[in-house]
């Protein structure tokens, strides 16, 4: 009977070799894990910023309350602006954000290193910077920082699950 036993020890240890060693498709979703989408959006602004807006925070305000697309609705038109758009895509990252957040491994542990980067950046845009002091700015900044702090208590909740589960071994 013991010897099933030291057989599921023997395939236990095997697999945490292959695991430590890697392969091309980990190396593939690493990067993935490492990269912070919340990037996105503040480029996206950035590009905005200087193609479309002006000099100063209230061209920039104008810029985002340009018209993406309209819809023709019982209740009237229903109008998307830029400035929503963003806050939409912003929205969408932070999810995909969050969801990536449950590991605990070094990757996820780099990519709340880098999302502490652009919610830094994107804070002191927005305090320093005139075109970036607007309201949907600030609406990406507050996500950064909520996929800052969220992603660290994520990974703090799951490490200590995860610790909690092997202790009992």
């Amino acid at each position: 009977m013991s010897g099933g036993g030291d057989n599921g020890v023997m395939l236990g240890m095997m697999a945490a070799n292959r695991a430590q060693r890697g392969g091309s498709a980990k190396g593939k979703s690493s990067m993935f894990n490492v990269f912070p989408l919340m990037i996105i959006p503040v480029i996206v602004y950035v590009v905005i910023a200087f193609v479309l807006g002006g000099p100063d925070q209230a061209s920039m305000a104008l810029a985002l309350d340009q018209t993406v697309f309209q819809i023709d609705m019982v209740s009237g038109p229903w109008a998307l602006p830029v400035g929503d758009l963003l806050i939409i895509l912003g929205m969408l990252f932070l999810f995909v954000e969050l969801i990536k957040s449950a590991g605990s491994g070094t990757a996820t542990i780099i990519n709340h290193g880098l999302s502490m980067a652009v919610f830094v950046l994107s804070m002191t845009l927005f305090l320093l910077v005139g075109k970036f002091g607007t309201s949907a700015f600030f609406l990406i900044t507050l996500m950064t920082l909520m996929d800052t702090v969220a992603g660290f208590v994520v990974t703090i909740i799951a490490a200590r699950r995860d610790l909690a589960v092997g202790g009992e071994a």
